[in-house]
C-alpha cells in the first residue's frame, strides 16, 4: 500500500523477458508514484497559490468531486476512506507531475512505476492514459474498492524482518493448508518487508505468528483487505471502467505491480488485463525494483513524486548504494529536485 522469488499469487509469475528500450531523452530517469495510505491531512496546501493548482480544478471537473476540498480540509479519518484516499493522493501526484515538466521543459522519463494506485499515476506519467481519463478510473476502482470492502470487511498489516518475505509465505501456505484461505500476502516490497491482507481475525492471527517468529508488525489504517481475493466484488465495476477508457501505448516503459515487469507499447487489452490484475494480485514491488533498474541499463535516477517518502526508502534497501533517490511533496521539493537529480 507502503520475499520468495515467486510469491504467493492466484497466477503463476510470468518468466522473465528482455526489457523494452528506453528513450533516448531521458536516459535513467525514473519516476516512481505511491499508493493509498501515503495521503495526510492537508497535503495539498503547499500547492493552493501556485499555478499547478489548476490541475487540482481541471480534475476536479473531470472526476465530478471537488479535490480541492479532500487536499485541504479533509481529516485523516476521511482520508481513510478508499475512494477519498485514492483520488487525493492521485490528485496530489498530478500536480507534483505538472510541475515538475513545467520546471524542467521537455520530461522524457526512461521508465515509470507506481505502487498499487500509484501504478494509475505511472501510467499517466507515461502516456498510457490522459490525466482526465486517468481521475475517472481513479474515482470508479476506489468507489468499487470501497463497496467491496463494505460487503466483506477486511484489513492489512505491515511485517518487517530479516526474512520475513519467506516466513510470511510460509505462514500463509499454512494456514491455507488447514483451513479456509482468509489471509494472503499482497505486498512484497524487498525480503525484510511484506504486507499481508485479509479478515480481520485470520490478519490477527497471522501476525501474531510473525512476531513469535521474530518479525515486528504494524497494523494499517485501511479500509478494506486490498490486492487479495476479498477485492473480487470491486473487479466487475472496474473491468467496465477500464473497457470505456482509451489507453495508448505509452511513451516510455511502466513495470507493473502484477508482473514485476517492464511493459512498452502494448494494447489497450492488455494493460487493461494488467489493471485488473493488479485488483487482486500482490503487488511484486520488489521485482518491479529489479525491472526498472534493468530498464535503466544498471544506472536509474528515481524520484519519487507524491506525498510521503515510502518508496525512496524501500528503493534505498532494494537497489545498489551509489543509486540516486530523491523525493518530492512540496514546492520546495520539487525545486530542489529538478536542480539536483541532473535532469
Amino acid at each position: 500500500m507502503s520475499m520468495p522469488a515467486s510469491p504467493p499469487s492466484p497466477r503463476a509469475a510470468a518468466p522473465p523477458a528482455p526489457p523494452p528500450p528506453a528513450p533516448a531523452g531521458g536516459a535513467g530517469l525514473a519516476l516512481l508514484f505511491p499508493g493509498q495510505g501515503a495521503q495526510h491531512p492537508g497535503m495539498g496546501a503547499p500547492w493552493r497559490d501556485t499555478a499547478h493548482w489548476a490541475v487540482v480544478e481541471d480534475l476536479s471537473e473531470a472526476a465530478g468531486r471537488d479535490l480541492g476540498e479532500l487536499l485541504l480540509h479533509a481529516d485523516a479519518e476521511r482520508l481513510t476512506r478508499t475512494d477519498n484516499a485514492q483520488l487525493a493522493t492521485f490528485t496530489l501526484e498530478m500536480v507534483l507531475l505538472d510541475a515538475l515538466r513545467s520546471a524542467v521543459g521537455d520530461l522524457a522519463p526512461a521508465v515509470c512505476a507506481g505502487h498499487s494506485l500509484g501504478e494509475y499515476a505511472a501510467l499517466t506519467a507515461a502516456g498510457v492514459l490522459t490525466p482526465r481519463d486517468a481521475v475517472r478510473l481513479v474515482a470508479e476502482r476506489g468507489a468499487a474498492m470501497a463497496e467491496a470492502a463494505r460487503l466483506v470487511p477486511g484489513t492489512m498489516a505491515v511485517l518487517v524482518g530479516p526474512d520475513i518475505a519467506r516466513t510470511a509465505a510460509a505462514l500463509v501456505d499454512g494456514r491455507g493448508a488447514t483451513g479456509p484461505a482468509e489471509v494472503w500476502v499482497a505486498n512484497v516490497n524487498g525480503p525484510g518487508q511484506v504486507v499481508v491482507s485479509g479478515r480481520p481475525h485470520a490478519v490477527a492471527a497471522l501476525t501474531a505468528q510473525a512476531v513469535d517468529a521474530g518479525a515486528r508488525a504494524l497494523p494499517l489504517r485501511v479500509g478494506g483487505a486490498f490486492h487479495s481475493p476479498l477485492m473480487a466484488a470491486a473487479l466487475p465495476r472496474l473491468t467496465r471502467a477500464l473497457a470505456a477508457t482509451p489507453l495508448a501505448p505509452g511513451r516510455c516503459p511502466v513495470v507493473t505491480n502484477a508482473d514485476g515487469r517492464a511493459h512498452h507499447g502494448e494494447t489497450p487489452a492488455l494493460w487493461r488485463d494488467l489493471l485488473r490484475r493488479q485488483l487482486l494480485d500482490p503487488v511484486r514491488w520488489s521485482d518491479c525494483m529489479t525491472a526498472l533498474h534493468t530498464v535503466t541499463g544498471g544506472r536509474p535516477r528515481l524520484v519519487e513524486l507524491g506525498p510521503g517518502s515510502a518508496l525512496t526508502g524501500l528503493a534505498r534497501r532494494l537497489l545498489p548504494p551509489d543509486v540516486p533517490v530523491r523525493s518530492a511533496a512540496t514546492p520546495a521539493q520539487l525545486a530542489d529536485v529538478a536542480s539536483t537529480v541532473g535532469l
